[in-house]
């Protein structure tokens, strides 16, 4: 909270061209923050951040089925082992590692990849996938597999004990895993900018610009405040929006 509101402090302060002291209280900052220009940025980082949820969701979920449901001890190890790997990494290695294989240097892709939105969507996907992993192998092993036995001997095909069983008991899993890599893309950094090349930018690369580039602080503590609160009411929305649906699946009779 200190820090906040140090940074609220700042985000108030008049900018003074060529000089790093601030002037007096101004609310010319936010003023310049809701220019189109900064809106769009914030726009294609919840777009960015909204698609890297749900395709991360989209690859997840079998492999955390697989680690929460195979029978053998060897297989749930290789898949453990395999999911914390990108962990002993650290991100801009990761990045750089991305930015060879996108560059065409060993894949001749038939689109290009390397600084635009695509590539820099597969590699938020790539990071956010062990977290969700583990978020969703955690809610899936919580699930008793009676329930699925159950419905198995009441005639239920294999998919429609996933559909109807398994998928709405995870939900909570599903809930917490896309709230934690929505809030993690909304402030991604490393990525967007390597992946990006100063072509794709997000939120946390533009308050990097104006900060450290243009030495307006009390600009970029201004978009700073604004993107947390944007970030505070999506996030509010989200949780609340697939709060309603897991419970409207919760209650629903199978």
């Amino acid at each position: 909270m200190v820090a906040l509101g140090a940074l609220f402090q700042l985000s108030v302060l008049t900018f003074v061209p060529g000089s790093l002291k601030t002037g007096g209280l101004t609310d010319a900052n936010f003023r310049a923050v809701l220019a189109p220009q900064y809106l769009r940025y914030i726009w294609d980082t919840i777009v960015l951040s909204a698609l890297t949820t749900i395709l991360t969701l989209l690859a997840s979920y079998p492999v955390a089925y697989a680690l929460a449901r195979t029978p053998s001890a060897r297989v749930r190890s290789l898949i453990l082992v395999l999911t914390l790997a990108p962990f002993f990494t650290g991100a801009i290695v990761r990045t750089y590692a991305w930015m060879l294989v996108l560059g065409q240097s060993f894949i001749k892709w038939p689109v290009k990849l390397l600084f635009e939105p695509e590539g820099v969507l597969i590699g938020l996907v790539h990071f956010s996938m062990p977290t969700m992993i583990l978020i969703l192998a955690a809610a899936i092993s919580h699930i008793d597999p009676v329930y699925e036995r159950a419905a198995a001997s009441l005639g239920a095909r294999p998919s429609r004990v996933f559909l109807r069983v398994t998928l709405p008991l995870s939900l909570p899993g599903i809930v917490s895993g896309s709230l934690v890599v929505f809030a993690w893309t909304f402030s991604a950094f490393p990525t967007p900018e390597l992946l990006g090349g100063g072509r794709v930018k997000m939120i946390a690369n533009v308050v990097k610009d104006l900060a450290l580039d243009s030495f307006n602080w009390p600009g970029s503590g201004a978009f700073a405040v604004v993107a947390l609160v944007v970030t505070l009411l999506v996030l509010a929305v989200t949780s609340r929006m697939l709060g309603r649906e897991a419970a409207a699946d919760g209650h629903r009779p199978a």
